[in-house]
């Protein structure tokens, strides 16, 4: 029985939890420039729902902001700092200024030049 209470334990998140819209902004260390990173990851956020903006910066990182439900945005964090475009070489994801938000300030996922 400690088995599945600890299976438990990881899905006790309630419906109306994994709704709650959240905010946060990340910035991405490693390969990430010359392989395609913002493309996959606007691709990504738009197959999860969620919008935001994703850039390259003159320190050859890339940075951006998600926001939609929590859930998502979890999936998406971790799809960030393990996965990446193919290519890619992620070292390590910086997230910050996460806060819950009433409503997306985005109606879509873009890469800004």
């Amino acid at each position: 029985m400690p088995k599945s209470r600890s299976v438990l334990r990881g899905m006790s998140m309630n419906m109306a939890e994994g709704d709650t819209l959240i905010s946060v902004d990340y910035e991405i260390f490693g390969k990430v420039q010359g392989v395609f990173f913002r493309k996959y990851t606007q691709a990504e956020g738009k197959k999860l729902g969620l919008v935001g903006w994703v850039q390259n910066t003159d320190q050859g990182t890339v940075q951006g902001q998600l926001q939609g439900p929590i859930s998502e945005v979890r999936h998406m964090q971790e799809w960030l700092e393990t996965r990446g475009s193919p290519k890619s070489h992620i070292d390590r994801a910086n997230f910050r200024n996460e806060k819950v938000i009433v409503k997306l300030d985005y109606s879509d996922f873009q890469i800004v030049k």
